[in-house]
């Protein structure tokens, strides 16, 4: 796994292998920052990392600056070496061990970005979940986004709020707004 850009350009992260995760791909993720740096200043958004795994996609959001990042997954695993990477780096990243579903039932923040990569196998209820759960609380800001990860295989363009997908390998990413 690799930072794409800013600060900590090109730096490789090497996460435990025990840990039960699917880093999203370098090509993959510099696509997305690159779609993402076109819509906002990544510096003063406000995002959350919802299935943050390795802490992948947050690394990147704060070595290109971002200093709002919240980072939720229930492996613990997970959490201490999101943290343990945080505090080499010096990042803030916010990081919170929890259900993500239980997260989302009872949270009430508002994110710019909201990216979650929750595991490929999931069937298509669990899914539609997310973005319902997004929408019931209201959890984006007026001009926000919610993107989900998931394999080809998926098509999730039936579920409200959808705009747009883009693959890039045998991965997808599915892009919402309000």
């Amino acid at each position: 796994m690799r930072i794409i850009s800013g600060k900590y350009k090109s730096r490789r992260l090497t996460a435990p292998k025990n840990l039960p995760v699917r880093p999203t791909t370098d090509m993959a993720k510099e696509s997305l920052f690159n779609i993402l740096n076109n819509w906002y200043h990544l510096q003063e958004i406000v995002v959350l990392d919802l299935f943050s795994g390795t802490g992948n996609i947050s690394f990147e959001f704060s070595s290109r600056g971002n200093q709002n990042i919240t980072a939720v997954d229930q492996h613990s695993g997970c959490i201490h070496y999101i943290n343990k990477i945080n505090k080499e780096l010096e990042f803030d990243i916010n990081t919170i061990k929890a259900d993500v579903f239980s997260f989302l039932e009872k949270h009430n923040g508002k994110y710019d970005v909201i990216f979650a990569d929750p595991p490929y196998d999931f069937n298509e209820e669990q899914f539609s979940k997310i973005p319902e759960l997004v929408w019931k609380n209201s959890l984006l800001e007026e001009q926000g986004t919610l993107i989900i990860e998931h394999a080809q295989q998926t098509d999730l363009s039936h579920l409200p709020n959808f705009t747009q997908a883009k693959r890039y390998g045998g991965c997808m990413f599915s892009f919402f707004e309000r």
